[in-house]
């Protein structure tokens, strides 16, 4: 059974949803990044939902949208669709107001993610291939059993609760110019763009949608509502197919521009806010900081916001991400190379590669290869470097053996 919260939210809702929360979940700081505000010629600074109340921001909409039910749907419980933050977030707000929780998820939830949400108390069904099939489901379930269903992003009080993000980042940075907001369903950058155009209409507001979902993009431009998929993504937080009828309308009125942006560039904004802001953010997380390693906004000579929606990563894609992304900054390389099958052949390139300052983090020799002669070895070095520069040293150095040695980095600059 569908709960109300079907009207636009105002103004005065999110302020009332600031009263809500305080309290009972984190003010995230913003945090100026030194070295995206030199990158960039800006005053760059990060909102840390990262290190909200279950790692994202969808904690502040659940826990507003608990507070708005009534005294009778408490009693029957609440029932939402999720693979991951938005489970959490009704889960965990659930917990909190001492409400019956029931998470539908897909199949293909990844094991951290359910065991997230049960760390809640939460109880949960897996089920659907896709996160359509899991709410169609769900929406059964509520209609069955009598159920409240949270909707995760297309819902008055959601959105209003998302939306208290844009209020603290105009109390703490009220001269801000531009705020940077990925985008999924809506329901964040719409919260966001009505607290800040509230107070001040000349902020600029920009959302970041993966490539392959980019949904509320093509709605937009079309001025319906529009599907838009072409593609697996790794931002799963963002892949939305539709966006919600409520962030549609906000985004409308409220939003400047939205831009897209390849899993590449996320993967590579993971890196560099690991690397040099020390934070962990998750691929949706890290749309907003993609969208300038792309040169989609101009922020130069602006004071600029990006939202880190989320630090939810999966730690077996982020070892992936790191690996990859060490190889495109050539912090990492791989070098191939065919040597003959004599004793002290890999002692001898080992030594020179060690001699020119190169750390060999992984080596792998195979006999095996189809493409190795007789009385040959296929050998694979994985060595740490410090830059391009550095290679042509290493590579120098390899060579003076007398051997045919070949990178392998999946992005070789000339």
């Amino acid at each position: 059974m569908q709960s109300s919260g079907t009207e636009l939210p105002k103004f005065e809702d999110i302020k009332d949803a600031a009263e809500i929360i305080s309290g009972r979940l984190n003010r995230t700081p913003l945090d100026r990044s030194r070295t995206f505000s030199e990158k960039y010629g800006s005053e760059v600074y990060l909102k840390m939902e990262n290190i909200q109340r279950t790692g994202s921001f969808k904690t502040r909409g659940a826990l507003v949208r608990m507070s708005r039910l009534t005294k009778e749907e408490r009693q029957r419980g609440v029932i939402a669709v999720s693979a991951g933050n938005h489970a959490q977030g009704v889960a965990y707000a659930a917990r909190e107001s001492g409400i019956r929780a029931r998470i539908i998820m897909p199949l293909y939830t990844t094991p951290a993610k359910v065991n997230a949400v049960q760390s809640y108390g939460a109880e949960i069904t897996l089920y659907g291939k896709d996160y359509n099939e899991a709410r169609e489901y769900s929406l059964g379930v509520a209609e069955k059993e009598g159920m409240v269903f949270i909707d995760g992003f297309d819902d008055r009080w959601v959105v209003a609760g998302q939306g208290t993000i844009g209020l603290e980042i105009m109390e703490d940075l009220p001269d801000v110019d531009t705020i940077i907001v990925p985008v999924g369903g809506g329901g964040l950058i719409s919260g966001i763009a009505l607290a800040a155009k509230t107070i001040n209409p000349r902020v600029r507001i920009i959302g970041v949608q993966s490539e392959k979902y980019d949904s509320m993009k093509k709605s937009v431009e079309a001025g319906i509502i529009t599907p838009s998929v072409s593609g697996e993504t790794i931002a799963d937080g963002i892949a939305i197919k539709f966006p919600g009828r409520i962030p549609f309308e906000l985004v409308k009125k409220h939003v400047d521009s939205i831009v897209t942006v390849s899993d590449e560039s996320m993967a590579l904004a993971i890196f560099k806010l690991l690397e040099r802001h020390k934070t962990l953010a998750e691929p949706a997380g890290a749309a907003g900081l993609a969208a300038l390693l792309e040169g989609k906004i101009d922020v130069r000579g602006r004071k600029t916001v990006i939202v880190v929606s989320g630090g939810n990563a999966n730690l077996l894609t982020l070892s992936k991400i790191i690996y990859k992304s060490m190889e495109l900054e050539w912090k990492l390389i791989r070098i191939d190379t065919k040597i003959p099958d004599r004793p002290g052949t890999l002692y001898r390139i080992a030594s020179a590669i060690s001699e020119a300052g190169g750390n060999i983090y992984h080596a792998e020799v195979d006999n095996l290869n189809e493409d190795t002669p007789v009385g040959y070895q296929s050998v694979t070095f994985s060595v740490n470097v410090r830059g391009q520069e550095h290679v042509k040293l290493l590579m120098e150095n390899l060579n003076r053996l007398g051997y045919r040695f070949t990178i392998m980095n999946a992005q070789v600059k000339d």
